[in-house]
């Protein structure tokens, strides 16, 4: 993405008010400061937004350009001056008063900004590998490699065309990840001709750098810049070989059986009451090696473990995708390097579709072909013949056009509806019901060290509220916690105030609450025809949102933190000069509309729902879609509602069904 001079010189003192600790610098100096120590951050929030539709990075010029004008100052009633010609402090006050602005496109830009910045000042890296900021913070550098004994598979083979290319096969799968790495592995098995489909890279675990940023831009959807609409949610959505499965916490939830119920009787789909579809789960657990034998607490784990039983609330330890180490001798080692295996598990113990269902799809002769854009599926007179994909290759794009007899989409929940709908299928239920689990989290500081980036990725989850309302509520689990990502979440007032608490990341503990949400949103197209997510978080969700960040707080208090802080635009903080019960009962008071604080989504689901009535279900029981034979979805785009839980082995359960019934 190119800037003019005046863009780029906007975009510097931009960074340097977030980032500078201007608390020697007089009001009257100006001059920015343009990060002597962090030359490539520019560089790194610019690459990031070129993975943007168009639009989105023009109006991100855009907002450069107002930033660059003396308008600015109708935003926020202050001088008439552009961003460069105030003072260091009245651009913080600046800052301040859009992050509280009653124009949510202003808290939005805020945010936007806020979060670009932070996360790539605190992540990226010099041309040795080091962030400067990491030991005044005390986060680590990335473990070494040759560190862990690794567990070894004979990897994939990816397919390269070098022009317009034509192909024949029985069945094309779109998406590598939890849904079609389950279909390639079950369909290549009976014999079938497959190629899969994928649009992001293949890492090699050589390649998988334990790095924050540099990972987040090579596995995540749009290089980790991805949001709806409004810029309310943050949404983290793997695009790499394995999908998902590469990066994700290893969680590895059965659907509950209220849910599996709710889909049948609500949606029509008798089959998830049958005995054979928990055969579907058990089929996935064995392969993937799913079970709580490694779930081995972290400190962050421990602490709500603990509080949780002290609430007399129900915990449990969650079953994980993760292989015991090669070496007993290197337990503790293991132990502490599962905390990177979000950004890829370098070392192969995480049981993603990698290691296990492309392999085995691979070994039974299926072909894959990474970096490759499926633009659509081709059909005629309501009957799958093919589809047109483009391959990139460095800066050329090459046409692959592939002849098949039948297409699964297993693209997820923002891409298989764009491609549906891009392919001329014209349900008008296809993009709706998107649903995405909002979280928000509390974090916490206690006396003793945490260190939240080593141990197993997420291994307790409280489900107390899970059924607070009928089948709607949250559950509680915990992330893992790295400088980035914890930049990112941190309220922001200054950067002085920023630097203080990146200080204390050590000692940081952060319980999330993930909420099952009852009213979703959509995916639109673009004008260049990409997904759009349009998403606004409904009362009734907020509410319950709410009544999750409060059992948090309370949590936290029970495990002993010393100071308690929510993730929103204003700092909200607790401490033990403070009443608990004050502090929690206020949380009800705060301003909790969109852009006042910060919402994530790491699961997205439904909008090409699965079900028995023609005109609410995209989809038919068996994962068809309604309108062209033989053109199946296999993914969370299928689910009738979203899980309830980490959709992982849900997804891979469903296509594991869906496939099965394809012949």
């Amino acid at each position: 993405m190119k800037l003019n001079d005046k863009q780029k010189q906007i975009l510097k003192i931009i960074c340097d008010t977030f980032t500078e600790d201007l608390t020697n610098v007089k009001n009257d100096k100006n001059q920015p400061l343009l990060h002597q120590n962090m030359p490539n951050l520019i560089d790194s929030i610019l690459f990031s937004l070129e993975s943007l539709p168009i639009a989105k990075q023009n109006e991100f010029k855009q907002l450069l350009d107002l930033m660059g004008s003396f308008y600015l100052g109708l935003t926020w009633f202050g001088p008439l001056k552009s961003f460069d010609k105030l003072s260091p402090n009245k651009r913080i006050d600046l800052l301040i008063s859009w992050s509280k602005s009653m124009i949510s496109p202003l808290r939005n830009a805020f945010n936007s900004l806020r979060k670009l910045v932070t996360l790539c000042y605190y992540s990226a890296v010099n041309e040795n590998g080091i962030n400067p900021q990491w030991e005044k913070i005390k986060y680590p550098n990335p473990p070494r490699k040759e560190i862990l004994k690794p567990y070894k598979t004979d990897g994939l083979i990816t397919k390269k065309v070098q022009k317009d290319t034509r192909l024949t096969c029985d069945v094309v799968i779109i998406g590598s990840g939890a849904g079609g790495g389950v279909v390639a592995a079950t369909l290549a098995a009976k014999g079938l001709e497959v190629i899969i489909l994928e649009k992001g890279e293949y890492i090699t675990e050589e390649q998988m750098s334990r790095r924050e940023l540099e990972m987040t831009q090579k596995t995540i959807d749009r290089r980790g810049a991805l949001a709806s609409e409004d810029g309310s949610t943050t949404i983290l959505a793997g695009s790499c070989v394995g999908g998902g499965t590469t990066i994700n916490w290893s969680a590895s939830f059965r659907t509950p059986d209220f849910i599996l119920e709710e889909w049948a009787k609500e949606h029509d789909n008798p089959q998830f009451l049958d005995n054979d579809y928990k055969k579907c789960f058990e089929h996935i657990e064995k392969r993937a090696h799913i079970s709580t034998q490694y779930s081995i607490h972290d400190s962050q784990n421990q602490k709500l473990v603990d509080a949780c039983k002290k609430a007399g609330y129900s915990v449990n330890t969650i079953a994980r995708n993760v292989r015991g180490p090669v070496d007993e001798n290197q337990m503790e080692t293991y132990w502490k390097m599962q905390g990177y295996a979000n950004f890829g598990d370098a070392w192969g113990y995480k049981q993603g579709t990698m290691k296990t269902f492309l392999q085995d799809a691979s070994d039974n002769g299926a072909l894959l072909y990474a970096n490759t854009r499926v633009e659509k599926v081709i059909h005629k007179n309501g009957k799958v013949e093919g589809v047109l994909a483009f391959q990139k290759d460095n800066n050329q794009l090459h046409k692959i056009d592939i002849q098949c007899k039948k297409v699964v989409v297993s693209a997820g929940a923002i891409h298989s509806p764009a491609i549906l709908k891009r392919s001329g299928l014209q349900h008008k239920e296809i993009g709706n019901h998107l649903y995405l689990h909002p979280v928000n989290a509390v974090a916490a500081e206690y006396d003793e060290t945490i260190n939240g980036w080593y141990g197993p990725l997420m291994t307790a989850v409280c489900d107390e509220f899970k059924r607070l309302d009928g089948n709607f509520g949250y559950v509680i689990e915990t992330p893992p916690l790295h400088s980035g990502f914890i930049a990112l979440a941190t309220p922001w007032q200054n950067a002085h105030k920023l630097h203080e608490d990146m200080k204390n990341i050590s000692k940081t503990a952060a319980f999330l609450v993930l909420t099952r949400d009852k009213f979703g949103g959509k995916i639109k197209l673009s004008k260049e025809g990409r997904a759009l997510v349009h998403y606004k978080l409904n009362p009734y969700d907020r509410k319950h949102l709410i009544h999750g960040i409060k059992e948090c707080v309370k949590l936290h208090h029970l495990a002993g933190a010393t100071k308690i802080r929510l993730l929103h635009n204003q700092m909200y903080e607790w401490n033990n000069d403070i009443n608990i019960h004050s502090f929690i009962n206020n949380i009800d008071k705060i301003n909790w509309n969109a852009n006042h604080f910060t919402l994530f989504s790491a699961h997205q689901m439904g909008t090409c729902r699965m079900g028995g009535r023609d005109k609410d279900h995209p989809l038919k029981p068996n994962g068809e879609t309604r309108e062209v034979k033989n053109l199946y979805v296999a993914d969370a785009s299928a689910f009738p509602r979203c899980s309830g839980v980490n959709p992982m082995l849900s997804i891979q359960a469903l296509s594991y069904y869906i496939a099965k019934g394809i012949e």
